[in-house]
């Protein structure tokens, strides 16, 4: 009997489906006055994935991010996490999925200017089930030299990489970026983004980055381009492009 050899074993199976989502819809106001936010979604996002969810301002991704991340709750469709459907759970549960399974990162750090990188971090980590330590966390990122330093005495993107760790500390199985480079100029917009692609790979936390920036859109492995609340086009990139790579 022969065993196959690698090069005719095909493609690896895909990794496993984390979120499963149907017809999502999210409406604000009635009437006349409704805006659909989202207009009848269908995704589905998968373990150690980095995706990029691009759009317009108004086209829906930070809706669809909210929902994702238990921020908000949708008017009618399916968002499976793992076999459990988020859109029926009350606040409690999306309170303990907030705090257990997701971490976030916003285009504003909210570091607390009194306390020290590390410090920030370490707010995280006295609520966590399995915490890393501070310091660990702020390695992942490449701040190991600069734990002990104050908001005020960081750069705007030593600081978003400061809330990066933060999120990350509490090993979430779900990373979400909302326009995590918006604030900050380019050099120090790739710096987040490169610690964002390292932490995906070295983790294998599932990662999405929303962004207006197309460019962005080449360092993940899926990309999802959304307008008028639905989603236009999607894609699989052959190969993540390092971030040392994009052509701004």
């Amino acid at each position: 009997m022969t065993t196959p050899d690698s090069s005719s074993a095909g493609p690896p199976a895909p990794a496993e489906a984390i979120f499963t989502v149907r017809d999502l819809r999210k409406t604000y106001g009635v009437g006349h006055a409704a805006v659909h936010a989202l207009d009848g979604v269908d995704l589905e996002l998968r373990g150690h994935e980095l995706v990029v969810l691009l759009g317009a301002s108004g086209s829906g991704k930070s809706t669809l991010l909210n929902l994702l991340g238990g921020l908000d709750t949708p008017t009618s469709g399916e968002l499976v996490f793992r076999g459990w459907n988020l859109a029926g759970a009350d606040e409690t549960a999306l309170t303990r999925y907030r705090r257990d399974v997701v971490g976030f990162v916003f285009q504003f750090y909210n570091l607390i200017p009194s306390l020290t990188a590390r410090e920030n971090v370490g707010l995280i980590t006295e609520i966590a089930l399995d915490p890393m330590d501070p310091a660990e966390a702020l390695a992942l990122v490449g701040l190991q030299d600069r734990m002990d330093h104050f908001p005020a005495q960081l750069s705007g993107g030593e600081q978003q990489r400061v809330a990066i760790a933060r999120a990350i500390a509490k090993r979430p199985e779900v990373l979400l970026c909302d326009e995590p480079t918006g604030a900050l100029d380019l050099r120090t917009g790739l710096a987040v983004l490169d610690a964002l692609q390292r932490i995906n790979r070295e983790t294998g936390t599932l990662t999405a980055i929303i962004t207006h920036n197309a460019v962005i859109a080449d360092i993940a492995d899926r990309v999802f381009t959304l307008s008028d609340g639905r989603i236009q086009n999607q894609r699989t990139n052959p190969a993540r492009r390092p971030v040392s790579e994009l052509v701004w």
